[in-house]
């Protein structure tokens, strides 16, 4: 039996802790290069980018060792956005892009994220004949003359920034003003960069990382300091970014929140009205709000349901040939643009409208009424099967009963963490309220930590 290191995004876990080690990092290297040399036949090399975690220069020269001994080249680009490593690997014409980066996690874990050479996340299978190799297999190292190298690429971070400053045309954002929060992460020198070339006035907080200060009560985990910030310099728009900027988390100008499903429905409906929304379809998640659905189908507009995570949002855009889709945690994915989740693209994309419409962020969400949902996140010790335990299980049948067609419960683990998520909507938020905190209370007794 292969053993498992991938998650539902990526391998993941505590830094210098299994199988955020040195020593796996090596040999995931050395997989990785073996697995893409034998897929393509051309000149070998692997872009490597991290976000600003104390032990991605760890992880990053145990990666290089592991590629390079494989005679396959490393290009290294430093600190920069996850979408933004997924770009330059298609750009640089690279067999594989590597991402070290634990997304919103606190800053002493870390992640490796791999895309191949058309920006997409690994599939299942490709996952699964890496862990192969990693256990099973030998590897050839490369002779002494046919050891890789590494390069470091000090040009990419201006490639990027050219690239997301291209996805709104000739569009200029004077008279915006933003605040955008860099939760001290791989953005933090490129996104404010971004939006004040474009002519936006730019009010930037948290972009002095020191290794340890990822996420720490800032960016999209803590919007509520962009809210802050927004109503203090009398704002247009609140951005506030994950640590690997996959993803963004909006406030309007009144310091109100926007979550994801709001910007999913405006950015479809404008998508729609300028014939770009292919198949006239949006690609959601099972965590996606009634009220968005319901918004989509007022509209005419077909929507399409994944599971939980960018990756297979993209999946399901792929299959099925769509070009726009996204999560309400703030994951949207253009696809004409990005082959992956993009916070900053996603910010480029409200800010054009906006500025099209002469509307403000308000105005433009104001006709989108939600249901009340809760979610809660229930620390646990192991997972076991939802449906094997009993008073859980109990629960969620009592709380689908009461709710009926107006409502939906879903619970699941998270792919990436310790925790199960009890998500609960409805038409009354009391009761939405009750049935979460009853779901919660009855996996604590089970499982909880």
């Amino acid at each position: 039996m292969v053993e498992k290191l991938f998650g539902t995004d990526g391998i993941r876990g505590k830094a210098n802790n299994y199988p955020m080690t040195p020593e796996i990092a090596l040999r995931v290297g050395k997989a990785v290069a073996k697995f893409f040399r034998k897929k393509n036949g051309r000149m070998h090399r692997i872009v490597i980018g991290k976000d600003t975690r104390l032990s991605g220069y760890m992880l990053e020269t145990a990666l290089t060792s592991g590629i390079v001994s494989m005679g396959v080249d490393v290009l290294l680009v430093g600190p920069m956005p996850t979408p933004a490593i997924a770009k330059l690997t298609i750009s640089m014409n690279a067999d594989a892009g590597i991402v070290l980066s634990a997304s919103h996690n606190p800053a002493n874990d870390n992640g490796i994220k791999i895309f191949d050479s058309n920006g997409f996340k690994l599939d299942d299978s490709s996952e699964h004949e890496i862990e192969n190799i990693i256990f099973n297999e030998s590897e050839t190292l490369a002779g002494g003359e046919r050891i890789g190298k590494a390069y470091r690429i000090n040009e990419a971070k201006g490639r990027y920034i050219e690239f997301a400053k291209s996805t709104i045309d000739d569009t200029h954002l004077d008279g915006l003003k933003v605040v955008v929060d860099c939760a001290n992460g791989a953005a933090y020198s490129v996104a404010p960069k971004i939006f004040s070339e474009l002519g936006a006035e730019v009010v930037a907080i948290n972009t002095s990382p020191d290794g340890n200060n990822i996420n720490l009560n800032c960016g999209a985990l803590h919007p509520e300091s962009i809210c802050i910030k927004v109503k203090k310099h009398n704002a247009d728009l609140g951005i506030a970014l994950d640590g690997d900027a996959d993803r963004a988390v909006f406030c309007n100008e009144n310091g109100e929140l926007i979550n994801g499903d709001s910007i999913i429905a405006i950015a479809a409906l404008e998508m729609k009205k300028r014939n770009l929304l292919e198949k006239n379809t949006v690609v959601l998640t099972v965590m996606s709000n009634l009220g968005l659905l319901k918004f989509l189908e007022k509209n005419k507009i077909r929507y399409v349901t994944a599971s939980v995570g960018d990756r297979y949002v993209i999946e399901e855009m792929n299959k099925g040939n769509y070009s726009f889709g996204g999560e309400q945690s703030g994951h949207l994915v253009f696809r004409q643009y990005s082959t992956t989740g993009d916070g900053i693209i996603a910010a480029l994309q409200l800010m054009r409208l906006m500025k099209s419409t002469g509307k403000k962020l308000s105005q433009l969400t104001s006709k989108i009424d939600f249901y009340p949902q809760v979610l809660l996140n229930v620390r646990v010790k192991e997972k076991r099967p939802i449906k094997g335990m009993n008073s859980v299980q109990k629960e969620i049948e009592e709380a689908e009963k009461k709710l009926g067609a107006d409502g939906r419960v879903l619970v699941r683990y998270s792919g990436t963490e310790k925790t199960a998520r009890v998500m609960v909507e409805g038409k009354n938020n009391k009761l939405v309220n009750d049935i979460a905190n009853g779901i919660a209370n009855a996996i604590k007794k089970e499982v909880g930590e």
